[in-house]
């Protein structure tokens, strides 16, 4: 009898002590992190455009101009691919949107009127909305494109959209991203906030995504659990993409799409390019959302030939991939 008894009195201790194990090793370090980084975001200062000012650098020397435009986590740095193409011909502007890269990261709803004013400010303040600018943008980065050519019709000569993100509603962005790597179902998730908040946990190679370099997803370790969230609901999600075409009316718009992009529906973004009165499509077999990683110089040949030579339908049927 005593021996049974003092086997279950070891069986509970035991029990008792690798519960307390785990809480200390394991749920405490993840509770704390995440806490910290809550209160990180939340005590941080609201947003202010006249003390807040985006992060950004200017390239180039040519008489056109660029400006460049990141998409979900991305930053400046995502356009660095052999520039020496357009900086000769062209004067580049590479901003880090607000809540990303080295730009401030304030307690702010990251709606897209908020992105805009950010924006508005540096392009009016280096003369990139003389209307000869041209807008080149990446995944959100391409709504925010249209939307600026959208508000401010005669500041830009037209852009250039990469990867553009059309859906239906939120229920379609999460059936499409439950079929990718664990990192993208986690952050497409309920428990998007919360995985954000864990970045040193999530953010590191063993989640890397194939198609992302390693420089980029360095810099995509930068953004908050607020400006990830906010941005992905408020920008990403709700814009009505339809609504940017009336208002853009003749300003022409080029759509760069790869046929094999699983983040960004292929279809849907073809359909989407019909609605502009002056759009032009370029389809890239087997490219992928981050085609530009792969093969700039398809960027780089629309930007030279945007004011020249119509491209209209064109099919790049192979994407060269730079193993460097």
């Amino acid at each position: 009898m005593n021996t049974t008894k003092q086997k279950k009195q070891f069986i509970l201790k035991f029990g008792k002590m690798t519960v307390l194990i785990i809480i200390l090793v394991i749920i405490l370090p993840i509770g704390l992190m995440a806490g910290y980084a809550y209160i990180k975001v939340i005590s941080a200062p609201k947003y202010n455009p006249d003390t807040m000012s985006l992060n950004y650098e200017i390239m180039g020397s040519g008489e056109k101009k660029l400006i460049f435009i990141h998409g979900l986590t991305g930053s400046k740095n995502y356009w660095k691919k052999e520039l020496d193409s357009v900086s000769k011909t062209h004067q580049l502007l590479l901003i880090d949107l607000l809540g990303f890269g080295d730009s401030p990261k304030p307690n702010s709803d990251y709606s897209l009127n908020v992105q805009l004013k950010a924006l508005e400010k540096i392009i009016k303040k280096e003369n990139f909305n003389d209307g000869q600018t041209l807008i080149v943008g990446h995944s959100m980065g391409a709504i925010i494109s249209l939307a600026l050519l959208a508000k401010h019709n005669t500041w830009f000569d037209g852009t250039i959209i990469i990867g553009v993100p059309a859906y239906e509603d939120k229920n379609e962005f999460r059936k499409i991203m439950s079929d990718h790597a664990i990192f993208d179902r986690l952050a497409s998730s309920d428990y998007s906030k919360l995985i954000c908040m864990l970045h040193p946990i999530f953010m590191t190679r063993f989640f890397k995504p194939d198609n992302l370099t390693d420089a980029v997803f360095e810099d995509a370790k930068k953004h908050t659990w607020q400006s990830y969230a906010n941005s992905l609901d408020e920008i990403v999600i709700k814009p009505d993409l339809y609504a940017f075409a009336k208002a853009i009316k003749n300003k022409k718009v080029i759509f760069i799409h790869g046929d094999a992009d699983t983040s960004a529906p292929f279809k849907n973004a073809k359909k989407l390019s019909k609605s502009f009165a002056n759009s032009e499509f370029i389809r890239v077999n087997n490219g992928d959302h981050q085609l530009f990683l792969k093969e700039p110089n398809i960027l780089w040949k629309a930007v030279n030939q945007f004011q020249h030579t119509a491209i209209k339908n064109i099919e790049v049927k192979k994407i060269v991939v730079n193993e460097n």
